[in-house]
């Protein structure tokens, strides 16, 4: 049977669960947990809030505000519609989604655990699997906005009939008659493979080996998995302990119904070692090479003969190494992915009576978020610090922080990050192979407690701008905010750079060796520049308030920074960016940290060239419009649709470089504020993020911080041009 059953799956996409009893608990440190109540006497005791209807998409209720005639009562009006948004201990909630590989490693994960959904869960997953579908083929893709893929159609279709979706239900007949056409189950790239091993409707013989025993070598190897980037070393650390078990899920109903459904072969028939190569042309996006075709060879030949005690001491090893991510990050984990994977193993060894299942299963919740078509699993548990460190920024450098009724938020906005900040190294720090955390802020929460670069210079930055307006409390130290530098001055890598959580630890050779065929640079760290231009404008900013600490080495890791921005600069004069779409999001980055060095318009090539690439591609309706799939191909594609986003990032971008034509800044403005809702929000677009070259996620709340900033900065801006 499917996990309990499902009584009343979803007949359509829009046959959802009674939204007015969900809620969202998001008062725990930025903690973000959906709850449904059951009871009318519930619903009184805990009314909904402002963001519980916004992110549900239910009328927020929130008034129509004068329209605004000028760029600032433009951006007040933004503001005082998202200041209604803010969580009880001072952050901004937000959906973090956007894969579509996500939920299939919640669901299978929770599947072989034995751990359960609530019904409405499960009814709002299938619903959102089916609001996704591809309009076209019925299919799912990597991510929102992609084709469908095998990897993405195979896997979905899995997580919902394990939820108790009807095989012969349109949407799901349709997904199934596409993932035929596309060859079946047997072409899933190799996290697809894993994840259907681990259900036992796939043979562990047709996976590439993932040997634990690689975590026996020597540290000092250019290859130990330890100089790997950090989410692929996290991932394939569970990923190699099950497959060193070979754990399978026990036969049942639907595993044989499954066998059945997906492939278009006779299950028992299907020659499995030939498959371990087989991945769907569309799925490709990092072949094999000849070196990764050979390491395969060698190590299934090891398999073949792989020593008993040996394997055992490998599996303590990275058993061992699972738990101390498991408590390093209170049960978090880096990500979703090594999260469900984590999971697995902890259930596996520790039984469900353990502490560590039982906060695995509370924990999980934390990566399962509702929204107005359902409810996905979440890139992490959330962007809490990377969303908060923006706008704080934004209502700073705009003036809307000096007004009174905005005050209020903004010292609880500096509360939440003064609690965010990360006070100490993990419990197990050099064992896991964890850079140092004390003084860092992480992506998300502190309780997650990852260092990342740009993470920690945004978050400096947001708390010296909160900190410096005359009716904050200076709740962070003057000590804290310089181990935040100190964190950052560890970070440098040789050629000036700065990668996400760590240094560059590998060689690039093993990018030859990626095994995940769907991600591209994924193997070792990589120089960013945009989290190059946070830590570099970060540190600039930092020397303006506190000038004498451990100044001469921030100047010289400027210089080295600034000199690796300039040979970083793409040919077509932008920055290429890998977290964001792209050129647009990465340029914006740059040439704010190039003003702050004194490279502006007038005084620097670097960034003359940037701003003439920008103004070469704004349209006619004054706005901008970069496609996802610039970050494929390494290449400008344009977007169908001008992006309000986009746009807020070319004319802060413009601003910040001092450029001297107000006219392509007037238009970038007039296109935001034309954009703006009665009430002050913006609607939602098309994605902004992406990650690992392929796979788009959103940032819904970037519609509100940067669109405020930008408008703030042009009132400001388009009047000292006009004085001018």
């Amino acid at each position: 049977m499917p996990m309990n059953g499902l009584s009343k799956p979803p007949l359509n996409a829009d046959d959802s669960t009674d939204y007015s009893r969900w809620r969202l608990k998001a008062d725990d440190n930025g903690r973000h947990i959906w709850h449904y109540l059951k009871t009318d006497e519930e619903c009184v005791a805990w009314p909904q809030t402002t963001y519980d209807k916004y992110w549900l998409g239910l009328d927020t209720n929130m008034p129509s505000l004068p329209r605004a005639t000028d760029p600032m009562s433009a951006a007040r009006n933004g503001f005082e519609f998202y200041k209604a948004l803010q969580a009880p201990d001072g952050h901004w909630c937000g959906e973090y989604g956007g894969p579509m590989f996500l939920i299939p490693g919640l669901v299978i994960g929770t599947y072989v655990a034995g751990m359960s959904f609530e019904e409405e869960e499960k009814f709002e997953i299938i619903r959102y699997l089916m609001n996704r579908a591809n309009p076209d083929d019925g299919g799912w893709g990597l991510h929102v906005e992609g084709p469908s893929t095998a990897f993405g159609t195979a896997l979905n279709y899995v997580a919902a009939r394990l939820l108790g979706a009807d095989p012969d239900h349109p949407v799901f007949a349709k997904a199934r008659k596409t993932l035929h056409n596309l060859g079946g189950a047997t072409g899933v790239p190799a996290w697809g493979k894993f994840w259907l091993s681990l259900l036992n409707v796939y043979d562990w013989d047709g996976n590439n080996p993932i040997p634990p025993e690689l975590w026996l070598l020597p540290d000092w190897l250019p290859i130990h998995p330890h100089r790997w980037w950090i989410h692929t070393r996290q991932v394939y650390i569970p990923m190699s302990y099950l497959y060193g078990i070979r754990h399978r899920a026990p036969e049942a109903p639907i595993i044989l119904a499954l066998r059945k459904e997906i492939y278009i072969e006779n299950y028992d028939t299907i020659d499995w070692p030939q498959q371990r190569n087989n991945i769907c042309k569309i799925d490709l996006y990092v072949p094999h090479t000849s070196l990764l075709n050979f390491l395969n060879g060698v190590l299934a030949s090891y398999e073949s003969c792989a020593i008993p005690p040996v394997r055992r001491h490998a599996l303590n090893r990275v058993y061992k190494m699972i738990c101390d991510e498991d408590e390093n990050t209170s049960y978090q984990c880096l990500g979703p992915v090594n999260k469900m994977m984590n999971l697995v193993c902890r259930a596996l060894v520790d039984g469900p009576d353990s502490h560590a299942y039982k906060m695995h299963e509370i924990k999980r919740k934390d990566f399962m978020w509702v929204g107005p078509d359902g409810m996905r699993m979440t890139g992490t548990n959330g962007s809490q610090l990377w969303d908060i460190a923006f706008i704080s920024q934004a209502l700073v450098e705009s003036g809307i922080a000096m007004a009174e009724e905005n005050k209020a938020s903004c010292i609880k906005a500096l509360e939440w990050l003064d609690e965010c900040q990360i006070r100490d190294d993990p419990v197990h720090y050099k064992e896991a192979y964890r850079h140092t955390t004390k003084g860092a802020w992480p992506f998300s929460t502190r309780e997650q407690g990852y260092t990342v670069s740009d993470c920690v210079g945004e978050g400096l930055k947001a708390v010296l701008y909160l900190q410096s307006l005359p009716y904050t409390p200076k709740l962070v130290s003057e000590r804290r905010l310089c181990d935040a530098v100190d964190v950052m001055l560890t970070m440098q890598n040789s050629n000036g750079g700065f990668a996400s959580y760590e240094l560059i630890r590998g060689p690039s050779l093993l990018e030859h060796i990626n095994p995940a065929e769907v991600f591209g640079n994924i193997m070792i760290e990589y120089n960013y520049p945009e989290c190059t231009t946070s830590v570099i404008t970060a540190l600039s900013i930092f020397k303006k308030y506190i000038p004498n600490y451990r100044r001469k080495e921030i100047e010289a890791t400027t210089r080295r920074a600034i000199d690796y921005l300039h040979k970083a600069q793409h040919r077509n004069g932008a920055w290429f960016g890998n977290w964001g779409i792209s050129f647009t999001y990465a340029t914006m980055f740059a040439l704010e940290s190039l003003s702050l060095v004194g490279e502006v318009y007038s005084t620097s090539d670097y960034s003359k060239r940037a701003c003439d690439f920008l103004v070469s591609k704004q349209r006619d309706d004054g706005g901008w419009g970069e496609s996802y799939k610039t970050c494929e191909t390494g290449e400008w594609v344009e977007h169908e649709n001008t992006q309000v986003v986009q746009t807020a990032w070319a004319v802060i971008a413009l601003m910040h470089a001092k450029y001297p034509q107000k006219g392509p800044i007037e238009g970038a403005v007039k296109l935001i504020m034309d954009r703006q809702l009665p009430d002050g929000s913006w609607a939602q677009e098309a994605v902004e993020g992406i990650f690992n070259k392929t796979c788009s996620i959103f940032y819904p709340n970037f519609k509100f911080s940067f669109t405020i900033w930008a408008l703030g900065m042009a009132a400001q801006y388009l009047t000292q041009l006009k004085d001018n």
